[in-house]
């Protein structure tokens, strides 16, 4: 067997990271490379962060080690820095958000120290965002920023064709704050307008509709039928349903949250109005008073998010580094 130029090592926790990785390995193999990829098995879940993390660490290890044995690569990318904190060879490092901001007291107890070391001997980092290299412990490897790509998921739909009022992704209620969606939208909702609640299953109310799982076409297909996207969580790793919901054309009402939070910037320059600890304002404001061409300076902030873009930099910066 043919030795790989790259072995990507997935946690593959959740569907949006099985994404992700799909999308860079997929941006990797149309740069010419020969990308092979393991995942983590599942691991059950413990009381704490600390034993989950090292449950998965430990997965993804046995994954590298067998990945590294069968495929011989040139180069290894660890998908996130928890498939990175008991690697059995060097490589590098993709991730959202560190330890070091995201594994606070005890619930990174372990992490964050083992993780200074990884990110100080990694021979390169590839964070998914500025914001996420901002917060990584020092001192760190060199990186290439590699965003994950959003794309228009259909045909543009315009604003009198949009028959719900909101939308918002549901699952992991907690941190995504959807308590404090729904008490934003009950004191902001008028007539018969209905905010819909994807991704989670609950029992309907007057003005509020929960769609349940969704596959990600009838969840895109919802998006964009929706006039705004409300979000209001306690910490942002990344926001890629926010990011998704600007490609499709909705207004983003947010809260200002802690973490890289790459799509809080751009809700920012596009209407700061909607950026905002006081989210029933701010949902009237945008459902009553929407910025005149809101969308097509989305559209226009997003470039660095297309995928032609994020193939640019994959080919052009972070291919070259890892044959390096």
């Amino acid at each position: 067997m043919p030795r790989s130029d790259v072995l990507l090592v997935s946690l593959g926790g959740t569907a949006g990271l099985r994404e992700a990785d799909a999308d860079l390995a997929g941006a990797m193999r149309r740069a010419g490379a020969r990308v092979e990829q393991v995942t983590a098995r599942p691991v059950r879940e413990w009381r704490t962060f600390a034993a989950i993390e090292l449950a998965w660490a430990l997965s993804a290890r046995r994954a590298a080690a067998a990945g590294i044995a069968a495929h011989r690569p040139r180069a290894v990318v660890y998908s996130t820095t928890t498939a990175a904190l008991l690697a059995p060879a060097p490589g590098a490092i993709r991730f959202d958000a560190p330890a070091a901001d995201n594994r606070p007291g005890r619930h990174g107890l372990w992490q964050r120290p083992v993780e200074r070391r990884r990110f100080a001997r990694a021979p390169l980092l590839v964070p998914c965002s500025a914001g996420a290299l901002a917060v990584a412990p020092r001192p760190h490897a060199d990186a290439v920023v590699v965003p994950i790509p959003v794309a228009i998921s259909g045909p543009p739909t315009r604003p009198a064709e949009r028959d719900i009022a909101a939308i918002t992704y549901g699952a992991n209620p907690a941190k995504k704050g959807l308590d404090r969606v729904l008490a934003a939208w009950r004191a902001a909702r008028r007539g018969d307008e209905t905010l819909v609640v994807a991704g989670l299953a609950g029992r309907d109310e007057p003005g509020v509709r929960y769609a349940g799982l969704l596959d990600r076409e009838a969840y895109r297909a919802l998006v964009r039928r929706a006039r705004v996207f409300v979000t209001a969580p306690r910490r942002e790793d990344y926001g890629a349903a926010q990011l998704e919901a600007l490609a499709d054309g909705c207004l983003l009402v947010t809260t200002a949250t802690p973490g890289p939070y790459a799509a809080l910037p751009l809700a920012r320059a596009l209407d700061a109005r909607l950026v905002t600890g006081d989210l029933a304002r701010a949902l009237r404001v945008a459902l009553d008073d929407p910025p005149a061409g809101y969308a097509e300076r989305a559209a226009e902030a997003l470039a660095p998010w297309r995928p032609e873009a994020v193939d640019r930099v994959v080919a052009q910066e972070l291919m070259p580094r890892l044959a390096s």
